[in-house]
């Protein structure tokens, strides 16, 4: 009985756990390369990068955990490379979900993320608050597609077969989320839940 209960807080737990993929990138400097973190998650990480290889200089210092704020990219590491050859590395990322408050704090760049369902927003000539809900989503954390249908007939004539009046004289904002089309989504919050919804 006890090995049961054991078993089912167990898958308990880890159905629950955030998974926190954090990627590494690389930026190309002369004679240098830059290493990034990306957190596409919701939650801050702290993040320890070490690398081996030949080909390269870096500093001789141990290396930090570094933090890497939700949904942002931040700076780890830049190698000096050797003149006329290719470097040759692997590296080892440690991630850690408990923040230690000896965690050195980088300048973090916000990133745009994927999010479940692909977002594809159509502006007609008639939309009233579409220019609000692109500033909105701009500054939000998800990637996205915008269209004004003044500028694109050739997706302006596609959509007219999913709506028996006039595209112009909707008023709303056309969603596009995962192939699924909205016009009742008036907010940013509602965007959101929508998105959401399984």
């Amino acid at each position: 009985m006890k090995l049961v209960l054991s078993l089912l807080v167990l898958f308990a737990l880890k159905t629950n756990a955030q998974e926190l993929p954090i990627k590494v990138v690389t930026e190309d400097i002369p004679n240098r390369l830059a290493f990034y973190a990306v957190n596409e998650n919701d939650q801050d990480v702290d993040v320890m990068l070490t690398l081996s290889g030949t080909n390269f200089r870096q500093s001789k210092g141990r290396p930090r955990l570094v933090r890497v704020p939700a949904v942002s990219k931040v700076h780890l590491k830049t190698i000096i490379l050797m003149r006329g050859k290719q470097p040759n590395y692997t590296y080892e990322l440690t991630v850690n979900d408990s923040l230690s408050r000896r965690a050195l704090k980088k300048e973090a760049k916000r990133v745009k993320v994927k999010p479940k369902k692909s977002i594809t927003l159509y502006i007609t000539e008639g939309c009233q608050n579409c220019d609000s809900m692109l500033v909105q989503m701009e500054k939000g954390k998800y990637k996205f597609k915008a269209h004004r249908l003044a500028e694109r007939p050739e997706i302006k004539e596609q959509l007219k077969n999913s709506f028996p009046t006039t595209l112009d004289s909707i008023s709303t904002p056309i969603f596009n989320l995962g192939g699924r089309l909205y016009t009742r989504i008036e907010d940013y919050d509602k965007l959101l839940e929508t998105l959401n919804k399984e």
